[in-house]
Parts: structure tokens; C-alpha cells; sequence
């Protein structure tokens, strides 16, 4: 299982009263991994990243989407050895790409945390 395929799990298991859609997708470049729908009848999008580092890597497809798509886009992003869990909007991609995770606007540090940034998408 891949560490992406792991961290889609955990976002499914953690997180409650959320429809969540795998997106397999190559037909669109850059479409985030997952969909998800809240009991608020909104969907955002989530595209998830597993990094070794402080570096955090994006196809330019990724980049552009984000860049077009800022609201209601996130990143979840796990560090592979210190298991830390950040969700960051969408709109910071840039600056997760150049600065690396550690020094970026996050809105959850935590599963709770995820789970309360979802649920009030209005």
C-alpha cells in the first residue's frame, strides 16, 4: 500500500458524515485525489501528499489547479518520519513548494482539527 493510499484510508476512517470520492483521474492533470461532500451540501477537494522532508513536491498541473481553484481546496499533508499532520488551504501551495511544510499557514494540525475544518465548509 502506498503511503498516499494509507493517508486516504486514515482520511476516511478519522473523519465522520463526510462523502468521500477517490478521484482516479488522468484524463484532467493536476485534479486533487480526493472529493469530498459535507452535510452542509458543499464539496471541496483535497489533494493528498506524503513528504520525507521540509520539501513538499507538485507536478506544475497541481499548481496551476490549485492556483485557479482557491476555495474550498486543500492539501493534507503527512511527514513520513515525524507523523505530522498538517490540512492547508489550497491557496498556499506556492509557498509549501518553496518553503516547505514548516513554515506555512496550516488551518489543522490534527484529526479533530480536520474534521471541524470540513464540517464547516459553507
Amino acid at each position: 500500500m502506498t503511503p498516499e493510499r494509507k493517508l486516504y484510508d486514515d482520511l476516511k476512517k478519522k473523519t465522520h458524515g463526510i462523502i468521500w470520492n477517490r478521484i482516479e483521474n488522468l484524463s484532467i492533470p493536476g485534479m486533487p485525489d480526493v472529493l469530498g461532500y459535507n452535510a452542509n451540501r458543499k464539496f471541496f477537494t483535497v489533494e493528498l501528499k506524503v513528504a520525507k522532508s521540509n520539501k513538499v513536491k507538485f507536478s506544475p498541473h497541481q499548481i496551476a489547479f490549485h492556483k485557479s481553484h482557491p476555495e474550498n481546496t486543500f492539501i493534507l499533508l503527512k511527514t513520513h518520519g515525524q507523523c505530522v499532520l498538517k490540512l492547508v488551504p489550497g491557496s498556499e501551495i506556492h509557498d509549501l513548494r518553496t518553503k516547505g511544510h514548516g513554515k506555512i499557514f496550516t488551518v489543522a494540525v490534527s484529526w479533530e482539527g480536520i474534521q471541524t475544518t470540513f464540517d464547516n465548509i459553507f
